[in-house]
């Protein structure tokens, strides 16, 4: 077994945030951040280390404004 340093993509503790986008900005920024990352290369680790972590956070805004938008 290998150990190695590990820090989470996101923390609930340190990475939450107090503004949620409106659900039309949210979804805008999601499709802008899909359509600048479906060329990226596979093969490539700092392309889908890249495209991974801006999905990632797009994708948490827009859940977030969803979650907002139906008042949870």
């Amino acid at each position: 077994m290998t150990t190695s340093v590990h820090d989470p993509l996101h923390d609930p503790d340190t990475d939450s945030t107090s503004w949620v986008p409106p659900l039309d900005l949210a979804l805008g920024l999601a499709r802008q951040a899909l359509a600048a990352q479906q060329t990226a290369n596979i093969h490539n680790h700092d392309a889908m280390l890249t495209a991974a972590v801006s999905l990632h956070g797009h994708l948490r805004d827009l859940v977030a404004a969803l979650d907002a938008e139906e008042g949870q």
